[in-house]
């Protein structure tokens, strides 16, 4: 494939030459911001490479470059194609309804004999083209490709080319995605008008290819072809791989052609192989392209529906990539810029991108399958608000089905998405059945984001429930029997870098702005850990993180919009990222953080291990368990008494005593030696399986309801090697009781600053905020109340407290907007969970830090007298890291009221 790319690139060269048009007057405009790749572009190299790598010939003419272009009334002015008028690098920078693009061209003197295909890699949106003044095709739809037989116009020398153009912008009428006229907040700049290379190629008189569908049979070691193309003939498809051929078949175009390939070499994000292929008609035409072997389904593993991947479970971590460009707007200035965007995301520890309402250039597909980061295709929206019209549903479905047709030979997707957050949504069931009908060998999720917005009800015949939660801080929604479950979009961290902002001081984000890179990366460190948290513990099978670049003033990137400037620590960025997937796997599970373990074996996976009377076993625990069972069957799991590599099981309220294998059975207490009481995790199907420290090849396995650490085939009733897998699989999920310290039910305490310097001071409420005063026996009557709380069971969870008034009862200390406020009851869900912290132990003996339940990795914090629930190193000046640790640190002391 390489080879012959740059074979015909090198041919390239010498035809651009001979098509040039007259010398034209193209200037580029100056964008707002310059990408590493702006000034190279110029009319010689305007996006130079093959354009299509699936279905590659060798001979070509590649028609971008300085073209004529007429918009509305205004006089004829140049413009580079194939950038979008509205960008900098076309040369005009600017929108119109209506374009006609003109140049010139010839056509290579040994294509004689041959048709002469004018393609279009995309064009938005209603096209009409002519050559010599005679119509030679016409085209509705800016986002798939298309092609057109021009031999009956042409002449022998100069040809004229002329494009008409109509580019409304109209998402009630066909898809537009985020494009704006008027641009602002979420919707950015639309890209009128030849945005695609545009190209010539000579194909076969008699029969040529057009495309080539490939869908891999994993299970039966075969990849399946069919040979579109544009009158029947034999076809002979190669598969080769390192040069050499190692399947072939022979079969009708059109028709299903079925190539063995043995030992097949599969594809994976960790492994990107793919397959050479080579397909030649009996009237030959040739053409050469590629595949991957990959499967792509769900499956129940580890007790949980999940998307597989070569029928494992791969948590699927990716961003959401919109593609957007300061310079070129929806094209990319450069092919290496189009790697550079994912190239640098698979670098930064992610495995997959959602492809955010837009559909790329074939370009941009090849580099994910080649670099090995899995697809969520979005199909283009329709109007983000209100209901969209019939005309607009008949050029939806039409452009959908061109799509998917066009794409569906792409390894790296794995699954379609039709709709986001209820945007242009209609018969959504019924999309979903067309999308099937077209390709039957992915994935389908109906609606991203179908929790939020403008979505419509649930049609349930798709397989994804997607969830877009910013902040994550409610939880996702648990997977189904027949729906797995995602978090469709999160995050939205927001940074400005000076010099770097499309519009300076215009800049936002879906939160707050974080003032520098070690913030902003200790949030992006504390949310993506959450999503770790939730693979385990809800079902959840993949995440994508809102973005890896800024778009526009949309300032929520990991890198700067031009690419300049990475806005996080990319080791730190990395290091979590690489845990989390370390976690779904199995072979990683969170330090000095309260777990339990969860059964996955089939018929028991509502069953956790707890210890009960000195031993381990397994029970059915559940939220609606009693205090004793979800205490029993919480741990913390602390670096290894033997080794801090590997794990150990700290009994969560019998502080200092351990699990441990005392004669194989599992106990609970102190351990005859740190290696008994040490197990190391190792990846597992769906889980994580414990292996014995000092005992290697030896697991920790539920056996008829007790727990003991056995080996496969052994000697022991234990041993039995029948269920052994999913036996020792565990799913290490957030405990079941997630306060790690204690507080006295339904009893008055006040809580003292233990900072040094304050710690005369207390927490207590006063015109309805909570702020720290000085307390002591000469205070007033009211001071003491107000300094008084009565402790009760959490409003939103039970295994965590809320802290009602002394003298005003029904009112509870609650934060809003970060603040720590006395609101009196409300019966909403957000109330409950404002008002509900989990207690963890403190710096000092008797105090609690107390964590809120819904804003990740706050705690109630003392800052300059008030009190907020502060991050350590967060975006606000109360998420100082100075003091933080003291700040936070409550000591429980007798009430004083």
């Amino acid at each position: 494939m390489r080879r012959t790319l740059a074979v015909a690139a090198t041919l390239l060269l010498t035809l651009v030459g001979l098509a040039a048009p007259a010398a034209a007057a193209w200037q580029p405009k100056t964008p707002p911001l310059t990408t590493p790749w702006t000034n190279q572009v110029s009319p010689t190299n305007a996006l130079p490479d093959y354009p299509r790598p699936q279905l590659v010939r060798p001979n070509w003419v590649n028609l971008n470059g300085v073209w004529d272009i007429t918009l509305g009334s205004s006089a004829p002015e140049s413009i580079l194609v194939p950038y979008p008028t509205e960008s900098a690098l076309s040369g005009i920078q600017r929108h119109d309804d209506n374009m006609v693009y003109h140049r010139t061209f010839t056509v290579p003197a040994d294509w004689s004999g041959r048709r002469v295909r004018l393609n279009f890699g995309a064009v938005t949106w209603e096209t009409h083209v002519q050559v010599n003044g005679t119509p030679v095709g016409d085209h509705t739809g800016g986002y798939d490709s298309f092609s057109l037989d021009i031999t009956p116009a042409l002449r022998a020398g100069t040809n004229d080319l002329t494009v008409t153009v109509k580019s409304t912008v109209d998402g009630n009428r066909f898809p537009i995605g985020k494009q704006r006229k008027s641009p602002g907040g979420i919707f950015y700049t639309a890209s009128s008008g030849i945005w695609q290379t545009v190209w010539l190629e000579p194909v076969n008189a008699t029969a040529a290819i057009t495309r080539l569908d490939t869908t891999p049979d994993v299970p039966g070691s075969a990849l399946d072809v069919v040979v579109q193309s544009t009158a029947s003939s034999q076809a002979h498809v190669d598969v080769v791989a390192g040069g050499q051929v190692v399947a072939s078949a022979d079969g009708l175009t059109g028709a299903h052609i079925r190539v063995p390939i043995a030992n097949p070499h599969l594809w994976s994000p960790n492994d990107p192989f793919l397959y050479d292929l080579r397909v030649r008609l009996a009237s030959g035409d040739a053409v050469t392209g590629y595949t991957g072997m990959r499967s792509v389904g769900k499956a129940v593993v580890g007790g949980t529906l999940r998307p597989v991947l070569n029928g494992q479970f791969v948590f699927q971590l990716g961003t959401l990539d919109q593609g957007f460009w300061p310079d070129g707007i929806y094209t990319a200035p450069t092919d290496e810029a189009l790697r550079f965007d994912l190239e640098r995301q698979k670098a930064l520890g992610f495995n997959m991108v959602r492809k955010h309402i837009k559909v790329e250039p074939a370009r941009w597909y090849y580099w994910a399958d080649r670099l090995g980061l899995l697809v969520w295709q979005d199909m283009p929206a329709l109007d983000a608000v209100g209901d969209t019209s019939a005309t607009g549903h008949t050029n939806y479905e039409s452009e959908l089905t061109r799509i998917i047709n066009q794409l569906k030979g792409t390894t790296s997707i794995v699954q379609w998405i039709p709709f986001n957050e209820g945007w242009g949504e209609y018969d959504a069931g019924r999309i979903v059945s067309l999308v099937r009908s077209l390709d039957p060998s992915r994935l389908v999720s109906h609606d991203s984001g179908s929790n939020c917005c403008l979505s419509d009800p649930e049609p349930g015949n798709d397989d994804i429930i997607d969830d877009h939660a910013y902040q994550i801080s409610t939880g996702t929604r648990l997977p189904t029997a027949s729906r797995v479950a995602v978090l469709g979009e999160f995050g939205g961290l927001g940074r400005r870098v000076t010099g770097h902002e499309w519009q300076p001081g215009a800049g936002f984000a879906y939160g707050a702005l974080y003032g520098d890179e070690t913030t902003l990366t200790n949030r992006y460190v504390d949310i993506t850990t959450q999503v770790g948290r939730y693979i385990h513990t809800r079902g959840l099978s993949a995440s994508v993180y809102t973005e890896p670049y800024d778009v526009e003033n949309e300032v929520n990137g990991i890198y700067t919009y031009d690419r300049q400037v990475l806005k996080m620590t990319e080791a730190r960025v990395r290091a979590v990222n690489s845990h989390v997937l370390a976690m779904a796997s199995g072979s990683e599970v969170s330090q000095d953080e309260l777990v339990s373990l969860r059964v996955t074996t089939s018929g028991y996976t509502d069953r956790s291990l707890r210890h009960q009377s000195g031993l381990a076993r397994t029970d059915v625990i559940n939220d609606g368990s009693g205090d004793l069972s979800r205490q029993d069957g919480t741990f913390w799991a602390r670096p290894g008494l033997a080794d801090p590599n590997c794990l150990s099981f700290e009994t969560r309220n019998f502080p200092g005593q351990y699990l441990w294998n005392n004669n194989w059975r599992l106990a609970m207490g102190t351990p005859a030696s740190p290696a008994d009481a040490t197990f190391c995790p190792r990846a597992a199907a769906g889980g994580t399986a414990l292996e014995s420290y000092n005992h290697p090849g030896f697991f920790v396995r539920h056996f008829n309801e007790a727990v003991y650490v056995a080996r496969s085939g052994g000697t022991n009733p234990w041993d039995t090697a029948s269920s052994f897998v999913p036996d020792t699989t565990w799913a290490v999920a957030v405990g079941w009781w997630r306060s790690g310290a204690d507080l006295p039910l339904d009893q008055a305490r006040s809580f003292r600053v233990t900072t040094p310097g304050y710690t005369d001071r207390y927490l207590r409420h006063q015109n309805g905020l909570a702020r720290t005063d000085v307390v002591n026996s000469g205070s007033s009557s009211l001071l003491k109340n107000d300094a008084t709380f009565v402790v009760r069971r959490g409003l939103a969870d039970s295994s965590c407290y809320s802290l009602e008034s002394r003298n005003f009862p029904g009112n509870y200390l609650r934060h809003q907007d970060f603040r720590v406020k006395l609101n009196a009851y409300e019966d909403s869900d957000l109330y409950r969970q404002d008002a509900t912290f989990c207690a963890q132990p403190g710096a000092q003996a008797g105090s609690v830090r107390l964590a809120s339940v819904n804003e990740i990795g706050a705690r109630v914090r003392h800052y300059a007298e008030e009190v907020w629930v502060a991050s350590n190193g967060g975006a606000h000046t109360y998420d100082n890291a100075g003091s933080y640790t003291e700040d936070t640190t409550w000591l429980v002391s007798s009430p004083w009221a």
